[in-house]
């Protein structure tokens, strides 16, 4: 029986491919803008103004406005989601992608919200963590009925704080949050400039199990998951985070995973600014690195982006920067396996030894996967491979850059004698 674990040792995965090349070619490409953006996108002349987010490889929905309410549609169905380059994953999401669209208001607008279920199974929409009536509070069998396969439920409410929110199923959850379904619910301050920053990113933290060669979570895991992702996304495939030397720089984060995450910054120090239960007073603010981002939480942190350079961004958890990883692997190092290895060659050809002396070799080397299967760390950087995978991205502080400007500036270049060298 394949294992997740069994990934990394070659003879497993010579007839490990549950999808095949050609059946993955056949999976459509996501319906989503992808690529390095280079400007915020602004908010349309027919609502209140306010600064828009920027969602880690998403996008914020469109509305409209009807006799002064804003209306917004996510539609709920199956989406495929490009996890890094060399892998896909069948997913439930909103709107083409998991997860969903990012919903930006004002407070105090009032806005309508239309679901439509293409899912089929019923399902329901909570609003986590934002002040609404009961009836709307989207807890199938509690508060309101599912909404069945094909039928549209429309949700209505007027936004009363500030902050950042999220949505997800009160539905099936076990399955339907497992399978991607989730989103980010941006409520801005009234007053324009309260709250201001000049770059504000957002991302949901999650996770899926996919076995090796398949492209479906098994949404049955409860705490041995493989994929660890940002906004459904792992390094290599996670967007940069950019800014200018001296912006101000928040960084939005919810976390719909089974643990916590402590989500640490190289390079600068922060602070907690905001929760899903609102704004940090100044007073209450403290100097951190790391923020832990508790399960079905949210963390916003503020800082001053004083240190030029390129700078890990990374959950701290050692597993969680790696890819599709088990418990079932036996530790070999130290232990010579040359033996073992001719004698596997015979029967095995692509067979290779692995792990005696660590496991960087395992995760850089060029080694067969089954198709549709990422690496366990698949990064590179100017100086070599970067050995991470998973939750992992580089914030990049350049001098000069155009406030409006969120495309990759590429590698720092260090000023001569700043780097660390050979002895």
């Amino acid at each position: 029986m394949l294992t997740r674990r069994n990934i990394l040792t070659g003879a497993a995965l010579l007839g490990a491919a549950a999808v095949g090349r050609s059946a993955l070619s056949a999976i459509p490409e996501p319906a989503y803008p992808t690529g390095p953006r280079t400007a915020v996108p602004r908010p349309p002349p027919n609502g209140r103004p306010f600064n828009p987010v920027v969602t880690l490889n998403g996008w914020s929905a469109p509305w409209t406005v009807n006799d002064g309410v804003k209306e917004f549609h996510l539609v709920a169905e199956p989406v495929v989601r490009q996890i890094a380059p060399g892998m896909r994953a069948n997913l439930w999401g909103y709107n083409g992608q998991s997860p969903g669209p990012t919903l930006e208001a004002v407070e105090g607008d009032r806005v309508r919200i239309f679901v439509t279920n293409k899912l089929p199974e019923h399902t329901a929409v909570h609003w986590h963590g934002m002040v609404v009536p009961n009836g709307m509070d989207g807890v199938g069998g509690l508060t309101q009925p599912q909404i069945p396969p094909g039928k549209t439920f429309v949700y209505e409410f007027d936004l009363k704080r500030s902050g950042t929110f999220m949505y997800h199923p009160h539905a099936d959850e076990m399955v339907q949050m497992a399978m991607g379904m989730m989103g980010l619910f941006i409520v801005h301050p009234r007053d324009i400039d309260e709250h201001r920053v000049d770059r504000d990113y957002a991302f949901l933290v999650n996770a899926y199990d996919i076995a090796p060669g398949a492209s479906l979570p098994n949404v049955n895991t409860m705490t041995d998951f493989n994929i660890w992702s940002w906004n459904s996304r792992v390094f290599p495939g996670i967007d940069p985070l950019v800014a200018g030397l001296g912006e101000r720089v928040r960084i939005r984060m919810g976390n719909l995973t089974m643990t916590n995450h402590p989500i640490h910054l190289h390079g600068h120090s922060f602070e907690v600014t905001g929760t899903d239960g609102g704004w940090v007073r100044e007073s209450a603010r403290w100097p951190e690195v790391t923020a832990d981002i508790p399960v079905g939480a949210m963390r916003s942190v503020e800082f001053i982006a004083d240190q030029p350079g390129d700078w890990a961004f990374h959950c701290h958890k050692s597993h969680h920067t790696m890819g599709p990883m088990g418990h079932d692997t036996a530790t070999m190092i130290g232990v010579n396996q040359r033996a073992l290895e001719s004698r596997m060659i015979a029967l095995v050809p692509e067979f290779m030894v692995m792990g005696e002396g660590g496991m960087a070799d395992m995760g850089n080397m060029e080694m067969p996967l089954p198709a549709n299967t990422l690496p366990m760390m698949t990064g590179s950087g100017p100086f070599g491979a970067l050995e991470m995978g998973g939750m992992f991205t580089v914030f990049k502080v350049r001098a000069g850059l155009a406030p409006g400007d969120y495309g990759d500036p590429g590698w720092f270049t260090h000023p001569p004698g700043t780097v660390a060298r050979e002895a």
